[in-house]
């Protein structure tokens, strides 16, 4: 019997409240002259995205969109060694009979929302997909393990199961940043099956990279010396930062922002600018 239930955002007014009260409580630092995006977020863009956040920035609009636009659904899913956790998911079916099941699965620091935008072209044309996009444990609107040991081959196991539970025996994986290393860790345990067309398969182990994907790998290689200092910091440490976060909206904002930006001038994304990037 399914215990899928729809799902809808709906954030207290007493949380909002606090919010407005902690941005306006907001300090902000120095800056070395000239510094700009060489140690972080500019002090300008700081204050341009607190303002906007606590002037500009209409939540309970964002929040009656996202729940029309999007068939948004929880499941209990059993994890192994962790109990039974309640998952949200995005799950937008194609009209079409022999569409894909593709599984999405957002990066960190993201959300479900990385797929708002593409999920009307992706359930429509030829190929056509059933897209499901879920929030990974800890993430959004799911729940969040409580004991220590939540290691990618977990979130690998929930993605999977949330795919088995909603019929989808075979699919494709799409990840990005974190989704990457959750969706490499479903192929390597064989989820949702081990490879079964071993021709493309080793097609695919034996032709060489393409100049693109040759620099994309230069790109990955630049990304680890000059923007990945954050990750060693959440490896060993991460409550330390998790209370900042936290209390302190501001510091929240000025780390996401910056490993956006930093991810996608890592990626080669056109059009990103460390010093003029705008709310949206």
């Amino acid at each position: 019997m399914s215990n899928e239930k729809p799902f809808q955002i709906s954030v207290s007014d007493d949380k909002i409240d606090l919010l407005r009260r902690k941005l306006e409580l907001c300090a902000f630092p120095d800056e070395l002259e000239d510094a700009g995006s060489d140690y972080g977020v500019p002090l300008a863009a700081m204050r341009r995205l607190v303002k906007y956040w606590k002037t500009g920035f209409d939540w309970r609009a964002q929040e009656a969109a996202i729940n029309a636009e999007l068939p948004h659904f929880t499941r209990d899913i059993k994890v192994d060694g962790f109990g039974t956790l309640k998952i949200h998911y995005v799950h937008q079916k194609s009209k079409s009979a022999d569409a894909i099941p593709l599984l999405f699965v957002h990066g960190w620091p993201s959300s479900f929302l990385e797929v708002r935008k593409m999920l009307p072209l992706l359930t429509v044309g030829n190929p056509s997909f059933h897209v499901v996009a879920l929030s990974l444990p800890g993430f959004g609107f799911s729940e969040a393990p409580s004991k220590k040991g939540f290691r990618v081959n977990r979130y690998a196991e929930v993605t999977h199961k949330a795919m088995m539970a909603l019929g989808y025996s075979e699919y494709v994986t799409h990840g990005g940043n974190l989704g990457t290393m959750i969706t490499r860790a479903m192929a390597l345990n064989g989820f949702p099956q081990p490879p079964t067309r071993l021709i493309a398969f080793l097609q695919h182990l034996l032709t060489p990279y393409t100049a693109a994907e040759k620099a994309g790998a230069q790109k990955a290689q630049w990304f680890e010396k000059q923007g990945s200092g954050y990750f060693l910091q959440q490896s060993t440490r991460p409550q330390t930062l998790g209370m900042p976060h936290l209390s302190l909206k501001r510091d929240e904002v000025s780390f996401t922002r910056d490993r956006i930006l930093f991810g996608g001038l890592a990626s080669g994304i056109a059009g990103l600018d460390l010093h003029s990037h705008t709310p949206d």
